[in-house]
């Protein structure tokens, strides 16, 4: 039996910079792993099949673990396959590429069985066919993310080493935010970052990691708060309540805040439930960058 472990991001800044002929988005975005992970298991020699102990999620062929189990087996025909196993920590349709993450450790398993692996860089060239930022969790240093989310520049180890080890807090509320919708709501309003913008920006940050990095700002904030307005409600009286700044990650709907050791942890979950109701879920996590 195969193990990985399937970690998390956050997307820490995004800046949508235009739309692809392709319907694809361009984007600018500083991304970093979280301790916050699945566990995928690959049990070699068996029937290729896929088991979750979340009953809510599918385990047909939609679900991007054996979308990745396909693309492997076309790049490599004759390598083993077998049963594997999902035990799912990350949420839904949080922003937090929970299912990419499954994909890629999909990818490493298959290639630690094959014998001959592949190795990263051919790993992540399968991932993009699987999905946008699938490339990123192949193998999960913090880095800027640029195309659709296939290219990928690891930060300098200074700024990594400003990031790792940060304590941060994640809630999301009983929803999801599907991803297609959130950048067709910017898309209907167009209001795009210029590229030189976001690229400064970044840069400007690289420079300083002292700063925050969510000071950049989350494009696709402003049209996902204009819809889901519980969203903005709810995380301007738990701003109220615990004092914490909260950031969107991703297309959402799970927003993130800077914690420091010692704080309230239940009554920030109490204060979360009562924003969003008993559906909601929080976490408490650090960045693994």
């Amino acid at each position: 039996m195969l193990v990985e472990a399937a970690q998390a991001k956050l997307n820490l800044s995004l800046a949508i910079t235009g739309r692809r002929a392709d319907g694809f988005h361009e984007l600018v975005s500083l991304v970093a792993p979280i301790a916050l992970a699945d566990t995928l298991a690959l049990d070699v020699g068996r029937p290729l099949a896929l088991t979750c102990d979340d009953p809510a999620l599918p385990v047909d062929g939609a679900n991007l673990v054996l979308k990745a189990a396909a693309a492997y087996a076309r790049r490599r025909p004759s390598a083993p396959t077998g049963h594997f196993h999902l035990s799912k920590k990350v949420p839904h349709g949080a922003g937090l590429g929970g299912g990419s993450a499954d994909a890629a450790a999909a990818l490493r398993l298959l290639d630690r069985a094959s014998g001959d692996p592949l190795g990263p860089e051919a790993l992540e060239a399968l991932a993009a066919e699987v999905g946008s930022d699938c490339p990123f969790f192949v193998r999960g240093h913090a880095a800027v993310m640029r195309g659709r989310g296939e290219r990928l520049t690891v930060l300098p180890d200074a700024a990594r080493a400003a990031l790792a080890g940060r304590p941060v807090v994640i809630a999301k509320p009983p929803f999801g935010v599907p991803t297609p919708e959130a950048y067709g709501l910017l898309a209907k309003a167009g209001k795009y970052r210029p590229t030189a913008q976001a690229e400064a920006e970044i840069a400007a940050w690289i420079g300083s990691p002292s700063a925050d990095p969510a000071g950049l700002g989350n494009d696709l904030a402003i049209p996902v708060f204009a819809k889901y307005v519980a969203l903005p409600a709810g995380l301007a009286s738990l701003r109220r309540v615990t004092g914490a700044v909260w950031h969107l990650t991703g297309s959402g709907s799970a927003c993130f805040a800077w914690v420091k050791d010692g704080f309230d942890q239940a009554g920030l979950r109490a204060d979360v439930r009562r924003v969003w109701g008993a559906g909601a879920w929080v976490t408490e996590t650090v960045i693994s960058a």
